[in-house]
């Protein structure tokens, strides 16, 4: 009978999951509700050992797994998904007081996007159609074989619908997976687990393994059994996983943030436009995709800013329980400390701070919605991606300006751009170095089309065929005509 703890009403696990079994470890790391600092669990902490035993179970379990085929496999992840569906509720309330992300659009539209992946991949693999062609006197046919076993390691925002972004393709694909989500909100991810076990996938096809990075992480990448690395976090973190991966020629792809453009023409609604912008600051401003650089052109910027103030102060800071609640707490203390670090250093160097730019009288992890009218582009605050409440504001005076400002930093994850103009919006949408840019919305996406980043943002695209190719090895059989029948 594994561990279990008492989460506010709901049972989880704090132990990794290894070949079909709850697994222990004699040492553990305590994970704290970003909402009132309040003990969740003591978590096990895995070793070079744990990492050893989910990778041989992976190993173990690939033959049989890959050899099901699309058609064999998708069953698995259809009752994943619909076990998904029925434990939507279960799993939010207990990320909520994980991650502190709000628990109305847990529950709406974010958990249960991990049912939509397991399902949209499944059937994407059973939907593939071989390459056909002639040439040369040859038949040729593409096909995918199965790489074999995965590394995934996964961010500490949205743990749970990032965790199956990324292992539906590859189990869809025949891979098997080892899973380590970040250790500053684990939770959610040992729920998918339980869900995993009734599902009845085979032991060994898809493991999790908990723990700090620079000790289970650092052992899962290094291994020379893993035939696939994927990874959401840092450009940091990422050159070790990819140092790691080119010492054992391993094919790695990641997604490392991005410091994302939101252009605002003269022409576009600049009511929608102010909104939007506003929104920026959910989730308390920790999303990859965020557009915290405004730049606006110059004869509009006093009337979209106006607007812009008057949709920041409809914001609301408190519990994200709480259905009144729009920002929620930052996720960790380390983490606020590095969001205050960057405005107090903007402060320092003279950069203007036009609102916010301080914790709220409720204390806590809060943070004021910021935003940050630099001195110079290079500024620090806008070259650097900070991962909270903090926005700045730029001017521009022609269509040139606005590129060449949307393109100076060294990341290339998104862009967003309000116009009237379709021209406009193509030759930008075109110009913008990025790997998604939306034109007068946000976050709208499509599980079919590419997903990644240019620059630091990131290496390889994730996102319909692209993911499912990722995870296999693309074989051209060629036949010579007339030998077969």
């Amino acid at each position: 009978m594994s561990a279990r703890v008492e989460v506010h009403g709901h049972t989880v696990s704090p132990e990794h999951y290894i070949d079909g079994a709850r697994v222990g470890s004699p040492t553990t790391f305590e994970d704290r509700s970003p909402i009132d600092g309040s003990l969740l669990a003591n978590v096990c902490r895995g070793d070079a050992a744990t990492a050893d035993a989910a990778i041989g179970a992976a190993v173990r379990a690939f033959p049989a797994w890959s050899a099901l085929g699309p058609e064999g496999r998708a069953p698995y992840l259809h009752r994943l998904a619909e076990l998904i569906d029925a434990h939507v509720d279960h799993i939010a309330e207990v990320e909520c007081w994980d991650m502190a992300m709000l628990e109305r659009s847990l529950k709406a539209r974010v958990i249960g996007r991990g049912a939509r992946n397991f399902r949209a991949y499944a059937d994407l693999s059973c939907e593939y159609e071989e390459r056909l062609w002639q040439s040369n006197g040859t038949t040729n046919r593409v096909v995918r074989n199965s790489s074999g076993p995965a590394v995934v390691i996964t961010p500490w925002n949205a743990p749970f619908m990032l965790s199956t972004w990324k292992t539906a393709p590859a189990l869809a694909a025949g891979c098997t997976v080892v899973l380590k989500p970040a250790e500053w909100s684990p939770l959610s991810c040992s729920m998918l687990f339980d869900l995993v076990d009734q599902a009845g996938f085979p032991p060994g096809v898809f493991n999790l393994v908990q723990g700090i990075g620079e000790e289970v992480g650092a052992a899962l990448v290094a291994d020379t059994r893993v035939r696939r690395l994927s990874f959401t976090g840092s450009p940091e973190t990422a050159r070790h996983i990819g140092h790691a991966g080119a010492e054992n020629i391993v094919p790695f792809t990641a997604e490392l943030g991005g410091k994302n453009p939101f252009l605002v023409f003269a022409d576009a609604d600049l009511d929608a436009a102010a909104a939007k912008a506003a929104l920026q600051y959910d989730d308390a401003g920790q999303v990859c995709l965020s557009g915290t650089r405004l730049l606006v052109e110059e004869s509009v910027a006093d009337d979209f800013l106006a607007r812009f103030h008057a949709q920041v102060d409809r914001h609301v800071l408190g519990d994200p329980h709480d259905e009144a609640t729009t920002i929620s707490p930052l996720i960790h203390p380390d983490h606020l400390a590095r969001v205050s670090g960057f405005v107090e250093r903007a402060r320092s160097a003279g950069d203007e701070i036009v609102r916010g730019g301080q914790q709220p009288d409720i204390g806590g992890l809060w943070y004021e919605p910021t935003l940050i009218r630099p001195q110079s582009n290079d500024s620090e605050v806008v070259q650097h991606e900070v991962f909270g409440p903090v926005l700045t504001i730029q001017t521009f005076a022609t269509e040139a300006e606005a590129i060449e400002l949307a393109n100076s930093t060294a990341y290339g994850l998104s862009g967003i751009l309000f116009t009237g103009s379709a021209e406009r919006a193509d030759r930008i949408g075109r110009a913008v170095r990025a790997g998604t840019f939306w034109v007068n919305c946000f976050l709208v996406r499509d599980l079919t089309a590419p997903f990644g980043g240019a620059g630091i943002s990131g290496i390889g695209r994730e996102g319909g065929d692209f993911a499912l190719d990722f995870y296999s090895d693309l074989k051209t059989l060629q036949i010579l005509d007339g030998t077969v029948s």
